[in-house]
């Protein structure tokens, strides 16, 4: 006997409920809306496009409104209702600068371009979409990058047993990130980092690096934009007399310096054994005088002695004659 398995009540009764879901979701014209996923970038200056489409598709030329807001609801960015735009709701810094497209109505997306885009126009945008009592919503990001100048990459001098090299960058956004290279590609680590924010809202930076290592022929500094992926570098080459231990003068220096150092130190125990000598000397030649000036005396003395010896045995001789 074959067995047929018929469908159970329960099925019955979940087929019943999906259906009257879909009926009362075309019933009340019920959809979905949704934007990009992922980020929208636009640089500074240029223009910005935030779409936004409902599901099932369907043509939102008549859609009762349409608004794109930031934080509040308020904070109109561009308001499409009685299919015409509400310019008096709209925020002043938006003003002339908003367009509402409408190509792609009949497919259920419509879009707002923003023309010169500002930083302040960076963060996040909500669409909302309603059609009577029913509304429904997306959240869209907007960011905005600026990658103005190269770096300007200059040597600076000598410091620090090497050489300073310094980079500069200006209106930058997001902040960016600075990064040092070697000839071979290698990653060197800045001395000083300086970030600076301007009225604009736009970054430069100021960056240092001292190269101790004279084999280095050349340095890059790169700027990365995190937001565009994109960077802009500059390379500087290093000429070898600008390092200290490299200069072909300092070793002519150090000899001069050593040699004038040992003519000094020569030059004074000259002085010293002069000065020594002239005083022996000195000392020498004074004995001598008083030795001479002794034995002159004692000379004196002897031939005065004489003298007068002879003087008086002449004399007793001249007497003794003349009594006799």
């Amino acid at each position: 006997m074959e067995n047929h398995h018929k469908p159970s009540v329960l099925y019955h009764v979940s087929c019943l409920f999906v259906l009257t879901q879909l009926l009362s979701w075309v019933t009340t014209q019920e959809f979905l809306v949704f934007g990009p996923s992922d980020p929208i970038v636009a640089e500074l200056g240029g223009e910005a496009i935030l779409p936004c489409s409902v599901f099932p598709a369907m043509n939102v030329e008549n859609m009762e409104e349409l608004r794109w807001f930031r934080s509040r609801f308020s904070e109109v960015v561009l308001v499409y209702r009685d299919q015409e735009e509400q310019k008096r709701e709209q925020m002043p810094g938006y003003s002339q600068r908003t367009l509402l497209v409408k190509d792609q109505f009949h497919q259920g997306t419509a879009a707002v371009r923003i023309q010169n885009v500002q930083i302040s126009d960076s963060g996040m945008y909500i669409c909302h979409f309603k059609q009577g009592v029913f509304y429904e919503e997306a959240i869209l990001e907007l960011k905005v990058a600026a990658m103005d100048s190269v770096p300007e990459v200059y040597i600076k001098g000598p410091e620090d047993g090497g050489v300073c090299v310094m980079c500069m960058t200006s209106g930058w956004y997001p902040e960016p990130q600075v990064h040092w290279r070697d000839s071979r590609g290698e990653n060197l680590t800045a001395s000083s980092e300086i970030h600076l924010k301007d009225a604009q809202g736009l970054f430069s930076t100021e960056t240092s690096l001292v190269v101790r290592d004279s084999s280095v022929r050349n340095v890059t500094c790169s700027t990365f934009n995190p937001v565009l992926g994109q960077e802009k570098a500059m390379t500087m080459f290093l000429p070898e007399p600008f390092f200290p231990k490299a200069s072909p003068w300092k070793p002519v220096f150090l000899v001069t310096l050593t040699m004038m150092g040992l003519l000094v130190v020569g030059a004074s125990y000259l002085l010293r054994r002069e000065r020594s000598a002239r005083l022996i000397m000195q000392e020498m030649l004074g004995n001598l005088q008083c030795v001479k000036d002794k034995k002159t005396k004692e000379y004196l003395q002897m031939t005065a002695d004489r003298r007068k010896a002879a003087y008086m045995a002449d004399w007793r001789k001249e007497h003794f004659q003349a009594c006799e």
